[in-house]
């Protein structure tokens, strides 16, 4: 088969996977995880049935497929804030805000049964992971400078600054966000008291 068909076929297929994972979203967000179906997916996807049972078995795999290319986008967006700052104070504090404003966005489209079933899968502990790795890294580097405490490990630190950024969820703007992000950021100064 020539080299342009086969991309064009690989195309159409990711085109039709993109619009089957936000339908799917979209439908579970207005109605409920228990509330969609297939048939329902299908149709306002635009696509048969069959068709759609040939790229996903339910609507379970669907919405882990979506969350899954969800986190990615969320990864990549943490390493873009990272790679545009300078230093390792400014990149720290990129990736925390960038991170806390994930959350807050993130919090507000899921309901608890959503949540609960999308957070046990896989991937979601394979990117904390690199998340954590990510953080302590920073971190590292800022011990290394002297920017930040060198009394507690960069991975306590790591953990310490993913936890507290996780409230941003609760939290009602951005300035909210980054005030959040301010006082995680002080808690990691040098203490200069005796």
């Amino acid at each position: 088969m020539p080299k342009l068909w086969n991309e064009t076929i690989d195309a159409h297929r990711a085109a039709v996977r993109t619009a089957v994972m936000d339908t799917t979203a979209a439908l579970v967000a207005e109605q409920g995880l228990a509330s969609v179906t297939m048939s329902q997916i299908a149709k306002e996807s635009g696509i048969g049935r069959a068709t759609l049972y040939k790229y996903f078995p339910d609507v379970e795999a669907i919405l882990l497929a979506w969350h899954e290319r969800q986190i990615g986008g969320h990864l990549d967006l943490l390493v873009e804030a990272r790679d545009r700052a300078d230093g390792p104070g400014e990149r720290l504090k990129a990736v925390l805000e960038a991170f806390a404003l994930i959350s807050q966005e993130s919090r507000r489209h899921h309901d608890t049964d959503l949540s609960a079933f999308l957070h046990r899968d896989q991937h979601v502990a394979e990117a904390q992971q690199r998340l954590h790795g990510m953080v302590r890294d920073l971190v590292a580097e800022g011990v290394r400078t002297g920017d930040l405490r060198d009394d507690i490990a960069p991975g306590e630190l790591a953990t310490y600054c993913l936890h507290a950024l996780t409230a941003a969820g609760d939290l009602p703007s951005k300035a909210a966000v980054r005030r959040l992000v301010t006082v995680t950021l002080a808690g990691m100064r040098p203490d200069d008291t005796p």
